[in-house]
């Protein structure tokens, strides 16, 4: 079982790279004169300062080209989807979280795998060992899907799976346990991440080469768009592009560059672009720079919405809208003084829903050392419904529309992406970008710049490099996985192979791979597989044996 421990207030070496220095008496710093991306600030703005047409770049709430919001009224009708992420140890314990989180106010869920259910490993592989539980749920079948959703109604819900490179094996999982507990696809809504370009760009967790990989995501869309029409079969994502070191600039560019891609691989798929582009949505990383953050917001729905109806031609106003998730940043939160995380949280939270965010994840304080103690989780939640209830924010649409330093900054990121957007067209788009390393150098660069201007003192992070403690404070409590949570999933795994009917299993798996040989949707394929048990590692052997596995060419 998990539990909590307190943990030394000796920060890891890596974490915002700060050593514990000397008590020495606190230095004032200076306040920045440019964003955190590097966009410079004017110390005061005025009418000259900015060029808007107001008709053609804002209009009103709801309408073309989306920049003050998808819906006329936002929130005054309905307050964003309060969303945690949430997984750790057993499906079990992950699923008393759960209900934990609901009966505290929570509207949605979001799921948390851990690294070998990411990288596609069942949990008694060689290369599980030591990390079963650790930094997310462990999933190694559709038993498991149906204890982590016990006494949860899947189609009362909306569950979004953070999952790339084994997404369709999980989402079938997923519509397993719906068939189960007869639950109609057509009554199922959530979102599937299933970004596999941003894991080659940023996070890594990939597996196969980059066109299998697309294809894949092209099944999804397509099964969705005919069975699962509530479903969001891609959140397109900026989030791990800037935990990578991204500027918002280069986050709302290659998001979006993404995003473009797969409407391309859609449309080539045989789609038109209105039958899937009103499911995709997008999900935004809520970084400290306050007003940064709002105006990439504004400036990446206005984006969408041009490209979409003048380089794509959809007519559908759906297809318009740029719907996006956002969860504030686990890159600006500290080792050190981890209660200055809850302000750093509130504030980033703020920027989201000013910017207009449909749902919101807020980060606990104290996930910059483990997976969050219950109560810092409950923290996270109610400082979202403290947002929502007790500041009055929600109260107006986009209030800060006519401000001349908003509408500059949204049109000086609206122009930086438009020009990572040439570049990227200079180099083939975006899959041959990705291939070449560009947005790989231009993150590492950027990364690279930020960590200089910390270790100079040009950018500050309270608690790290001005206001260190002197004295050692308590340690606060974190959580602690047993080693006995993977003891007892190997345990499941087990049991399960002996149980199930091996020769339904070998037989679908061999189907499997025919379908993947082929041209066919592997999804209903997939689904068959996970229906007769077969595990997630199984699954992914087989799609090995057809598609490959990718290595990175790394990038300097």
């Amino acid at each position: 079982m998990a539990q909590t421990v307190d943990r030394p207030t000796q920060p890891p070496a890596h974490m915002h790279g700060a050593r514990r220095s000397a008590p020495h008496v606190a230095r004032t710093p200076t306040v920045p004169e440019d964003t955190l991306g590097g966009l410079p600030l004017r110390a005061v703005y005025g009418p000259d300062d900015v060029q808007i047409d107001v008709e053609r770049d804002l209009a009103e709430p709801g309408e073309f080209p989306y920049t003050r919001g998808v819906h006329r009224t936002m929130y005054r009708d309905k307050l964003w989807t309060m969303r945690q992420f949430a997984g750790f140890g057993s499906a079990a314990e992950t699923n008393e979280r759960y209900r934990f989180l609901l009966s505290q106010g929570q509207m949605g869920l979001s799921v948390a795998f851990d690294m070998p259910t990411l990288m596609g490993h069942d949990s008694d592989a060689r290369e599980s060992l030591g990390e079963v539980g650790r930094c997310g749920v462990a999933i190694d079948s559709v038993e498991d899907m149906r204890t982590l959703f016990n006494a949860i109604d899947v189609g009362d819900i909306t569950t979004s799976m953070t999952i790339n490179s084994p997404a369709p094996i999980l989402f079938a999982m997923y519509l397993a346990v719906a068939e189960e507990t007869d639950v109609p696809f057509a009554k199922l809504g959530g979102t599937l991440q299933n970004d596999i370009l941003k894991e080659y760009i940023a996070q890594k967790e990939f597996i196969f080469p980059v066109q299998p990989s697309m294809r894949l995501v092209s099944d999804v869309v397509a099964f969705c768009a005919q069975h699962v029409p509530r479903w969001h079969p891609i959140s397109i994502s900026g989030y791990h592009i800037r935990e990578a070191g991204s500027t918002a600039a280069q986050e709302l560019a290659f998001t979006l560059a993404d995003g473009f891609a797969y409407v391309e691989a859609g449309i080539a798929a045989g789609l038109e672009v209105d039958e899937f582009a009103p499911r995709l949505s997008f999900f935004f990383n809520a970084h400290i720079d306050f007003f940064e953050e709002i105006a990439k917001y504004r400036a990446a729905r206005r984006i969408w919405a041009r490209h979409l109806r003048e380089r794509y031609g959809a007519k559908d106003e759906r297809s318009l809208k740029l719907r996006f998730h956002a969860q504030t940043a686990g890159c600006s939160l500290t080792a050190q003084q981890i209660e200055n995380n809850i302000a750093r949280t509130a504030f980033e939270a703020m920027s989201a829903v000013l910017g207009g965010a449909n749902s919101l994840h807020t980060n606990s304080m104290d996930e910059v050392l483990a997976l969050p103690t219950e109560k810092a989780a409950q923290i996270a939640l109610r400082t979202q419904q403290i947002l929502g209830y007790e500041t009055g924010v929600p109260s107006v649409v986009d209030p800060l529309a006519g401000s001349w330093f908003i509408e500059d900054l949204t049109n000086r990121m609206e122009q930086a992406a438009e020009e990572y957007f040439t570049a990227i067209g200079e180099r083939g788009g975006m899959l041959a970008a990705i291939e070449d390393g560009f947005p790989q150098r231009e993150i590492a660069d950027a990364a690279f710049r930020y960590q200089q201007q910390l270790e100079s003192g040009e950018r500050v992070i309270v608690g790290v490099n001005v206001y260190e403690d002197t004295v050692d404070a308590k340690p606060p409590q974190v959580l602690v996985i047993d080693p006995a949570i993977e003891r007892d999933q190997i345990a499941r795994v087990t049991k399960l192979r002996e149980s199930r009917d091996n020769t339904s299993v070998a037989t679908r798996l061999e189907a499997l791979k025919e379908v993947a040989a082929g041209s066919e949707n592997t999804v209903p394929a997939i689904l068959e597989c996970v229906r007769v048990r077969a595990t997630e590692g199984e699954i992914i052997a087989a799609l090995k044996e057809v598609f490959g596995v990718h290595r990175e060419t790394p990038v300097f």
